[in-house]
Formats: structure tokens, C-alpha cells, sequence
């Protein structure tokens, strides 16, 4: 039983958590951008890195923007080799984090090395333990407790885009329904239009 319990504890932290480090390779023109889809009231902590793959010193500097799904400007810096940011998203979409060479006519191959977290593993554990004097099992539980919080938020997003799919097929099908009997309909009309030309043409020209 125990051992049953820890499997479904560690389950819910790995779909609740979402942690991920990403590795860009800056080309020598131009941004490179990495995205993700994030819903409504969720906090997201970045930390990220350069590294020259020339071994130039000192490291090439770059510049960094992270913008939200209706292009608000959450997160702007230049001239930087590492740097942070977090922020607690108010739109659901797709959230971007470009990144680019400050000086590309050098021509220095640069590489970007981010630590992306989101939800319950942005979360700072370490001082929710210091403030609230808890360690051990009851630390645990009150991770499994933002877990199982997180999953029933993703849960609820989820939902809630299923329905907002489903409105729009439905709307989509009954538009298209809509649009075919007009277009049956305007061939019809069309049919009788040409009919009754042609009726009038051949009684003109007495062939009926």
C-alpha cells in the first residue's frame, strides 16, 4: 500500500511539475525563438545562460524578449551573457522567448541554455519550508497538495478549451450546412433562369 501511495505521489508531481531545460544555437543573423502554451494565472520562471562554442573571452553578449500571446512585452533585456525573469501569466497561448547576438557581424557561434519552469515547479519549496517551519513528509504532502491543485487547474483549462473547440466546430458545421443550401439553392435558381431563356429563345425563333 505504501509503496502504492509513493507511485501516485510521484505520478501527480511529474504531470503537475513542468520543468524542462532547452539548448538554442543562435544562428550568426537573425533570432531564434522558443514557444509554449501556458494558461491563465500561472507562474513562470526562466533562468538562462550564454555560452560562446568559440570560447570567446569575454562571452559575446545577447539580447532577450519575452512576449505573451497578445504581444505584451513581459520580459526585455540587452547586452546580457545571463540573466532571469518571472512573471505570473493573464493570458492563455502560446507565450514566446526569442533570443539574438547583440554584435552578429563578429560572427561568434553562440548558444543559449534556458531553465524554464512553470506552475508548481517555479514554485521556491525551499523557502515555503523555512516560512512555514516544515520539512519532510508534511513538505511532501504539501507539494503532492499544489500538485493535485495544478492537475485539477490543467483539468479545468482543458475542459474548458474542449468546449471552446467544440463551439467553433459546431458553428463551422452549421455554416458550412448553411452555405451549401445556398449554393444549392442559387443552382437551382440558375437552372430555372436558364430554362426559361431558352424557352423564350426557341418560341422567338418558332422552333417550338
Amino acid at each position: 500500500m505504501g509503496r502504492v501511495l509513493l507511485a501516485v505521489i510521484i505520478l501527480l508531481l511529474i504531470m503537475a511539475e513542468t520543468g524542462e531545460c532547452v539548448w538554442l544555437n543562435l544562428p550568426r543573423s537573425g533570432s531564434k525563438c522558443v514557444s509554449e502554451e501556458i494558461h491563465n494565472n500561472v507562474v513562470v520562471v526562466g533562468d538562462y545562460v550564454v555560452i560562446s562554442d568559440d570560447h570567446l573571452h569575454p562571452t559575446p553578449t545577447i539580447s532577450s524578449k519575452v512576449t505573451s500571446p497578445y504581444g505584451n512585452i513581459l520580459h526585455h533585456m540587452d547586452n546580457v551573457t545571463h540573466a532571469q525573469f518571472a512573471f505570473t501569466s493573464t493570458e492563455s497561448g502560446q507565450y514566446l522567448t526569442c533570443f539574438w547576438a547583440d554584435r552578429p557581424a563578429e560572427g561568434a557561434a553562440l548558444s543559449v541554455n534556458i531553465d524554464w519552469k512553470t506552475g508548481i515547479a517555479a514554485k521556491d519549496w525551499e523557502s515555503v519550508a523555512r516560512k512555514d517551519k516544515i520539512e519532510g513528509v508534511e513538505l511532501e504532502l504539501r507539494k503532492l497538495e499544489g500538485a493535485v491543485e495544478a492537475i485539477h487547474d490543467n483539468l479545468l483549462y482543458l475542459k474548458r478549451r474542449e468546449s471552446e473547440m467544440r463551439g467553433v466546430s459546431e458553428t463551422t458545421n452549421s455554416r458550412v450546412a448553411w452555405y451549401s443550401i445556398y449554393s444549392l439553392g442559387i443552382c437551382i435558381l440558375a437552372s430555372c433562369a436558364q430554362l426559361w431563356y431558352l424557352t423564350r429563345f426557341f418560341q422567338k425563333k418558332k422552333l417550338i
